[in-house]
């Protein structure tokens, strides 16, 4: 997972660096239920809490920690009797504290568990052990998109990645799942260019935002700042899976630009050398209105796919190709005009 920065504690609100929640005045977060290191911002409370012993999880080796951040930990390990390498991510102690999490846990591991395709990351097995929590998956020799992204992506190679991301969202959403954290630190990408998305269900997983509304009656708010559709901040418990489509939106304008698409930003073909025709997509993708974007991730892989096959595809290229339209015809071209993405308030 990548580092996250937090601001000077007495400089006024503070926000969890893995949710964007408020913290708590004791430094909690909410959601993830930890006290967040504010020295460090990069989940090294959690990690120096889950220190395991290599066989702590019966019928597995933990071999080397990969990552580490608010939810939890992830090590790769090796299954002792089928002899292969998988990684586990194991959750934080204080998940222990969510209002009915262990009947959660079991229902929505399940349901990730049932998720079979080529570009989803497959879980294999779960299970609590010592009042750990923890989900086995496929192990992706590779690097997430954040790492990719350390470097300037090509065009083409851009496009290959958020088509394969639209045909993991299509699976996921026809099967009734929304994923409602979409950032590339999701993403993963193997040597051999396969796109595998991963934490399927973790935020609805970790939220409890039904037993928390009931209890409490406050809104909760899932999904990371910059990344978040403005529904998933003003109305929280209406998301459905066009917020995976805006997030996805971010994701691709951020590939194409190296930039986050926040204030009044200009359209991708503006910020870089990438084909103009693909501004209609980005920018309907981002749309403020979820019945003016996209309705299924799948039309998003039909343009590009689209813009792929006419001549000069992916790069500089004239404007001449038709991008599907079912509403307004200006509403895509004025999202990047009445765009702002705002951190969530707690």
């Amino acid at each position: 997972m990548s580092e996250t920065k937090m601001t000077d504690p007495s400089s006024g609100p503070r926000f969890c660096p893995e949710c964007g929640s408020r913290l708590e005045p004791d430094g909690s977060c909410s959601k993830c239920l930890l006290v967040i290191g504010l020295t460090t911002g990069t989940g090294t409370a959690a990690a120096e809490s889950l220190s395991l012993a290599p066989e702590q999880i019966p019928g597995y080796r933990l071999e080397e920690r990969v990552g580490q951040g608010g939810m939890g930990v992830v090590w790769r390990a090796h299954h002792l009797n089928l002899q292969r390498t998988v990684a586990i991510k194991v959750l934080a102690h204080s998940v222990r504290g969510i209002p009915g999490f262990a009947e959660r846990f079991h229902r929505e591991a399940r349901t990730m568990a049932g998720l079979s395709h080529r570009n989803v990351v497959t879980i294999h097995d779960f299970g609590e052990t010592d009042g750990l929590y923890w989900l086995v998956m496929e192990y992706v020799d590779g690097l997430n998109l954040r790492e990719l992204m350390n470097e300037v992506v090509a065009p083409r190679r851009a496009l290959k990645i958020v088509t394969q991301i639209c045909e993991a969202l299509d699976y996921a959403h026809e099967a009734g799942i929304v994923h409602r954290d979409i950032k590339p630190e999701n993403v993963l990408v193997d040597a051999k260019g396969q796109v595998k998305l991963g934490d399927f269900g973790l935020a609805k997983l970790l939220d409890g935002s039904e037993d928390r509304t009931r209890l409490t009656g406050s809104r909760h708010v899932m999904g990371t700042p910059h990344y978040m559709a403005p529904e998933q901040v003003n109305a929280p418990l209406d998301v459905d899976h066009r917020a995976d489509i805006f997030s996805l939106g971010v994701v691709f304008y951020e590939l194409l630009t190296g930039e986050l698409p926040m204030g009044n930003f200009a359209p991708p073909s503006q910020e870089n050398d990438t084909d103009p025709r693909l501004d209609e997509v980005v920018l309907r993708a981002l749309h403020h209105k979820p019945a003016d974007r996209y309705q299924r991730a799948s039309e998003v892989k039909d343009d590009i796919t689209a813009v792929e096959q006419a001549p000069g595809g992916g790069s500089t290229g004239s404007a001449d190709l038709q991008i599907r339209s079912d509403g307004d015809a200006g509403s895509a071209r004025k999202a990047g005009a009445d765009l702002e993405v705002r951190a969530p308030v707690g």
